[in-house]
């Protein structure tokens, strides 16, 4: 394969005389376009940029006067010309360049202001597949990589926020544009196109149902530089990739310092969590640390949630991350406080709830005007040497299964009840996962261990903790449910729940064992129902 080599030179300083504007958010257009006016730059628009201008009283040339060509076919056609494209990828050290320039009259552009379609915004508010087609910008990222690819002697200029920075820096430069500014806006440049094309083609794959494209591309927008990853030699950023799911990422935050990466990473978790929850059914809490819930309750009200949910592990409550299913009340903010808390996350939070967050300065408040819809489809991205795993979100939901009962007994009313929510919550436990469960709480949570019966016994051992820090005389356990997030491969860990007190037990089932695990549960007189799906989280 040739591979195509031209030296480039690469000047210092290079004069902005003539710059053209192109954008579809308007927001400071015309004091950007003033200000270059101001400093001798001749100034080229299209469309609706060029009306804005003009309306503002500056003096403006519209595209069809460069081109000699005039906008067509409804504006999908006015910018992919020569005399555009020329302008902003000649060369102009190039001797051949600039005989091709001067033989057909093309004029450099020096600068290029430029931002694209909403495609992300339109999609997201789910319009029809025409209209999503016709909101993908062609035009815009062709002159915007045009003029990024050579910065070397143009400036692209893709987010209003920089306008006054590239002012600033053409007044200190003597109307000059310095290269270390090019070189860093090409790249934010390079960068936008890239997560657009992204967000276009993960679109059309959805569209299409397709799961595994032959190309898969992720992009995001800078939100945050973080302070570090999750240690301190790690760096870190957080982006977000427009997608309007209500979380973290959409989340407004009331108050409390800047969020850190491990903070992101277990509010997610939390609220992904908690959003399991119709909020019309149950108030419902889930208190997280390191990814995994040390506590979630339902309850008649958040503060019975909250208390029942700190119940299971007020060790490791200290320092996590507090998600609720109903907007926060004074109720449940006043129990909350009392435990140093992290981040609390909320749909909504009433003005006596924010008053009292608001006395601890540092704690952070989230809300999110609603839960996340834990049927939606989505991707899970995450990164290997060399590679992307790229899988559908987890959206499969307990009330949506087809249950089946293997043992002679049937779980009562109350065990099913009890059933159903805990294997809600061992979804979002790291695998392998153990959820004990009584009353709509849980009471032991055994998580990330290397064999499900570990996981069983450590969840036991924490209930156990848990009942001496309650003061209770009879385990937490004595009566409890046991769900696991995958079959049981031997009966030990369903024979250890057995051991805590567990009298009824949901799991997958698959396992080429499934007939030794029913028969050691009828063994010990318990209720097993299999719900056919697997929930393993890494």
């Amino acid at each position: 394969m040739a591979i195509v080599s031209k030296a480039v030179p690469i000047p210092e300083l290079v004069s902005v005389k003539r710059a053209l504007l192109s954008v579809f958010d308007k927001t400071g257009l015309v004091d950007f376009a003033r200000a270059l006016s101001d400093r001798g730059v001749e100034l080229v628009s299209t469309g609706g940029s060029y009306k804005t201008l003009k309306d503002a009283g500056l003096e403006v040339l519209d595209i069809s006067e460069v081109t000699g060509f005039p906008e067509i076919m409804d504006g999908r056609v006015k910018t992919l010309h020569p005399m555009v494209h020329g302008g902003l990828l000649s060369i102009r050290d190039d001797q051949d360049h600039q005989a091709a320039m001067r033989e057909h009259d093309i004029a450099g552009i020096d600068l290029f202001c430029g931002n694209l379609y909403p495609f992300e915004d339109v999609v997201a508010s789910n319009a029809d597949y025409a209209t999503g087609i016709e909101n993908i910008d062609i035009g815009g990222p062709a002159m915007t990589r045009a003029a990024a690819k050579n910065h070397a002697y143009v400036t692209v200029v893709t987010d209003p926020a920089d306008y006054d920075a590239v002012i600033a820096e053409l007044d200190a430069n003597e109307g000059k544009s310095p290269i270390a500014l090019r070189k860093k806006l090409a790249l934010k440049a390079f960068a936008r196109t890239a997560a657009y094309d992204a967000a276009v083609s993960n679109w059309i794959a959805e569209q299409l149902d397709e799961a595994t494209p032959a190309h898969r591309a992720v992009g995001g927008a800078l939100a945050e530089v973080m302070r570090y990853g999750e240690n301190p030699h790690q760096t870190a950023g957080f982006y977000k990739t427009g997608e309007k799911r209500p979380g973290v990422a959409t989340a407004s935050q009331l108050q409390g310092k800047t969020l850190s990466y491990n903070n992101i990473n277990d509010t997610d978790a939390a609220f992904e969590l908690v959003s399991e929850f119709d909020p019309d059914r149950t108030s419902a809490v889930a208190i997280i640390k390191h990814a995994n819930p040390c506590g979630v309750a339902e309850g008649a009200s958040l503060k019975q949630a909250y208390e029942n949910a700190l119940r299971c592990d007020p060790v490791s409550a200290f320092g996590g991350i507090v998600a609720l299913n109903q907007v926060l009340d004074a109720e449940a903010a006043e129990e909350i406080v009392k435990v140093f808390t992290e981040v609390i996350i909320a749909p909504d939070a009433d003005d006596a709830a924010r008053e009292i967050i608001a006395s601890k300065k540092n704690l952070r408040l989230l809300v999110t005007g609603g839960l996340a819809n834990a049927r939606a489809s989505g991707l899970f991205v995450k990164s290997v040497a060399g590679g992307l795993l790229v899988q559908s979100r987890d959206n499969g939901v307990i009330d949506d299964l087809d249950l089946k009962i293997v043992t002679r007994r049937a779980p009562s009313e109350q065990e099913l009840a009890d059933l159903k929510f805990a294997f809600r919550v061992a979804k979002h436990v790291k695998s392998n996962a153990i959820v004990y469960a009584r009353d709509g709480a849980t009471v032991g949570v055994g998580a990330g261990q290397m064999s499900r019966v570990d996981s069983a016994r450590i969840a036991a051992r924490k209930a156990l903790d848990a009942t001496e820090a309650a003061g209770l005389s009879e385990p937490l356990t004595k009566g409890c449910v046991v769900a696991s997030d995958a079959f049981f491969p031997f009966a030990d860990g369903l024979l250890s729940a057995a051991e805590a007190g567990a009298t009824a037990v949901i799991q997958p089932g698959g396992s080429m064992r499934d007939d030794d695990v029913i028969a050691a549960a009828d063994e010990a007189g318990l209720a097993m129902v299999m719900t056919g799906m697997r929930h393993f989280r890494h």
